[in-house]
């Protein structure tokens, strides 16, 4: 906590003595001297000696750094590479993992949430049991004879420290190597039951799959009667908002606290410190340097970047970090917006590529996420999983309309008063959707279609994205997703 307590009080000259740090360990690497690491005396230096970076500029040094080869992009040599779940590339993007980056960030992230956590109830007794954690594929591949490539969570979990192992449900890892999702569902169902399981974590479609299953196989009202001790979920990768009634159904207990984290392939960049919070503080000293780029710059061709000591208040910015595993002013396409700057808190609010802006109405991921899962509780409707696009209809008005495909646990008894609760909290949280909604002039009301239960399941199959790490694409310009899912739901 004492270090936590240091960028709390010190942030900007930690983010500085972060990036300086970067230049002076990586500036005999190759990058390092063709961008000239050694003579970049400030922040203007380092903007103006290194190009704002995407995966695909990258890509070559990374493939080489694969091979072997060493200090290209870092010193020495990058033995593990993860494979990133993002929802929108076509190829995954395979992201280099230092030593440092693993023990200075990832693992020091989930030290420091579980010490937060533990400021803010001090009476827990988390220790005492054990932690289900949903993560990905859990098999390295050899990318070649010296690296190896696989999920975030299977070079996590090489590396765990023998008590962390021990706190694992379930405790036999070789069992969860294989990437038949059915198989390692199976095996955490029949084996988790046997434990005193205090924490689970995992995205929130994964955890309600899991825990309905054990649920159900158990002839449980809730997972409490099997989990007495149960009092954390951990969640993150996407908004809790829809999931929230089934997971409360779930684990109805008082008892239970939910805490996000915001843990990307990329590194882990923020943490909930405080009960019953919504938002998350930015993690200051974990070999990451921040710069934000503001929506209104995001397709200029050099957006202009802000440091943290310039960021305002309600801004959406895109993230961009320069990190311990050699990704240099790297353009994460994740989006976020401060929502207190002493200390620097903020909410993530969905992705650049995930954003709808067909007729002028800037509707983001996280303002989805919460006017759907606000019109499921009035509903009293369970949502499972959810994917809208934007299209027109075919009149010579040329009136544009978001549809969405909604995969429910329980479906609303009323669907014209859930589309109408969906439509009205959009209008809330979004003033350009809500002046495009006026006297239907350029959007209608929302189409909903409901899915046949497993459609997203099938969707997810179908393109290899099964797995505790992968998500669905929530938002899109295009129609691609929603015509695949209604098929498949045709079909099945």
């Amino acid at each position: 906590m004492v270090e936590i307590d240091h960028f709390l009080e010190n942030p900007i000259s930690t983010q500085y003595n972060t990036l300086f740090f970067l230049l002076k360990r990586a500036k005999k690497t190759e990058y390092g001297e063709k961008h000239g690491f050694k003579d970049i005396h400030s922040v203007h230096d380092f903007k103006n000696n290194i190009p704002l970076n995407k995966y695909e500029d990258l890509k070559s040094f990374i493939k080489r750094m694969q091979l072997g080869e060493k200090n290209i992009l870092w010193p020495n040599q990058t033995k593990w590479y993860a494979q990133s779940s993002g929802t929108n590339s076509i190829e995954p993007k395979q992201i280099p993992i230092s030593k440092e980056n693993l023990q200075q960030c990832h693992y020091k992230g989930g030290k420091d949430l579980l010490a937060l956590y533990y400021r803010e109830n001090p009476n827990t007794k988390l220790f005492t049991g054990k932690h289900l954690i949903a993560g990905g594929s859990t098999a390295l591949l050899p990318s070649s004879n010296k690296t190896h490539i696989g999920d975030l969570s299977a070079i996590i979990l090489k590396h765990l420290p023998w008590w962390c192992e021990w706190r694992r449900s379930p405790s036999n890892v070789k069992k969860l190597i294989t990437d038949d999702w059915n198989e390692k569902i199976n095996h955490i169902v029949n084996h988790s039951v046997k434990d005193d399981v205090h924490i689970v974590a995992g995205i929130p479609s994964w955890i309600v799959l899991i825990l309905q299953e054990i649920a159900e196989r158990n002839n449980l009202s809730n997972i409490h009667e099997i989990w007495p001790n149960l009092e954390l979920y951990l969640h993150g990768g996407v908004h809790i908002s829809p999931y929230m009634q089934k997971l409360k159904e779930l684990m109805p207990s008082s008892k239970m606290n939910f805490f996000s984290n915001y843990n990307a392939t990329e590194g882990f960049f923020g943490i909930q410190d405080k009960n019953n919070a919504d938002d998350m503080l930015l993690m200051l000293d974990y070999g990451i340097f921040y710069e934000f780029i503001k929506q209104e710059n995001w397709q200029e061709y050099t957006p202009k970047t802000e440091n943290l000591e310039d960021v305002k208040l309600g801004v959406v910015y895109e993230l961009v970090i320069s990190t311990n595993s050699g990704l240099w002013r790297y353009r994460l396409g994740d989006t976020i917006q401060f929502t207190c700057l002493k200390p620097y808190r903020f909410k993530v609010i969905g992705r650049t590529q995930q954003f709808i802006n067909s007729f002028g109405e800037e509707l983001m991921m996280q303002q989805a996420e919460i006017a759907i899962g606000f019109a499921a509780k009035i509903s009293n409707a369970q949502i499972c999983e959810y994917s809208v696009c934007s299209r027109v209809k075919p009149t010579k008005e040329n009136i544009g309309f978001h549809e969405w495909v909604i995969e429910f646990y329980k479906q609303p008894d009323d669907m014209s008063f859930f589309t109408a609760q969906l439509d009205d909290e959009l209008q809330k949280v979004n003033i350009d959707y809500q002046a495009k909604r006026k006297n239907n002039s350029t959007i209608s009301l929302p189409k909903i279609n409901c899915v046949k239960k497993g459609t997203f399941y099938s969707w997810m199959k179908k393109h290899g994205k099964l797995g505790g790490q992968f998500k669905v694409p929530r938002l899109s310009e295009k129609s691609i997703y929603i015509d695949e899912l209604l098929e498949i739901s045709r079909i099945n």
